[in-house]
């Protein structure tokens, strides 16, 4: 015989009554029920979550249609997400509620460089490369040195701190956009120096759109919104005892520049790019 299990409510405590429940009364009814956790925040969380969803319902006089809509939407999500797409991310993403949670929880002094959106293509298998690296393998792509320094907000080199770097290839894909991707590929981790310095080779970025095959890019057709993001690098910097710092460079006069789909540029992100002299080629081709 299968044996079955039964959740009880935590000791001490007695389920309410849920009957006759209105419009009117089954928002703090819900509330009650999901508040016998002993874990506080859960509590809260819960509670906040809840009380906006119903208002929202209620506000909205949300049809039993759109509501159906928005579950199948959620469910499409789910069903195109996999290990290297997440499609909740991503409409994380175009609501904005990715910035804003990075906003709250990473606020940055006055003279500290500004987060930007992590997006749905970061990984953890890119290879771990010396100071003058290439971490490009497109032949198409145009040739761009990087070259970096990490300074805390009075001006002094941090040394020792962890980059993630990674870019889309020339043709505005992720390396995970490719069904035949073999190793990482415009993607790499490098660490500063002594002095705070860190740089390598990639190509120069271009706009590109996110994907819009899914469940996210029909909902930005149905809002008129375009796809697309402007020419950018990732950029995620850690060290102990340091906030992590998520962010982004961005291309000026990029024509998407005051228009990304995720909401991800910031003034003091726009950047323009030089072109390299001589002596500074010589100089990094010894460095490396």
């Amino acid at each position: 015989m299968a044996s079955s299990t039964t959740t009880t409510p935590a000791a001490g405590k007695a389920a309410p009554a849920l009957l006759d429940l209105t419009i009117d009364n089954i928002t703090p009814n819900t509330v009650r029920i999901n508040s016998q956790s002993s874990d506080a925040r859960l509590t809260y969380l819960m509670a906040r979550l809840v009380s906006h969803l119903h208002d929202f319902a209620r506000e909205t006089r949300l049809s039993s249609d759109e509501w159906m809509a928005a579950i199948g939407f959620l469910i499409g999500c789910g069903q195109i997400s996999n290990d290297v797409r997440n499609e909740f991310i991503l409409l994380s993403d175009v609501l904005g509620l990715s910035l804003l949670v990075d906003n709250i929880n990473h606020p940055k002094p006055p003279l500290g460089t500004e987060g930007s959106v992590l997006g749905p293509f970061h990984t953890h298998d890119a290879p771990t490369l010396p100071n003058g690296s290439s971490m490009t393998s497109d032949p198409a792509g145009e040739p761009m040195l990087a070259i970096c320094t990490v300074k805390d907000t009075h001006g002094n080199p941090v040394a020792g701190v962890k980059i993630d770097i990674w870019e889309t290839d020339s043709t505005g894909h992720y390396d995970v956009q490719h069904a035949d991707r073999g190793d990482p590929s415009e993607r790499c981790v490098m660490e500063s120096d002594e002095q705070g310095r860190f740089w390598f080779k990639a190509i120069k970025p271009v706009p590109y759109p996110i994907p819009h095959d899914g469940p996210v890019g029909k909902l930005l057709q149905m809002l008129s919104r375009h796809c697309w993001r402007p020419a950018h690098v990732h950029f995620m910097f850690g060290k102990e005892g340091w906030d992590q710092l998520v962010t982004a460079l961005y291309l000026r006069g990029d024509p998407y520049e005051t228009s990304d789909a995720v909401f991800g540029v910031k003034q003091s992100l726009i950047i323009d790019l030089g072109k390299v002299d001589k002596a500074t080629a010589e100089e990094r081709r010894r460095r490396s």
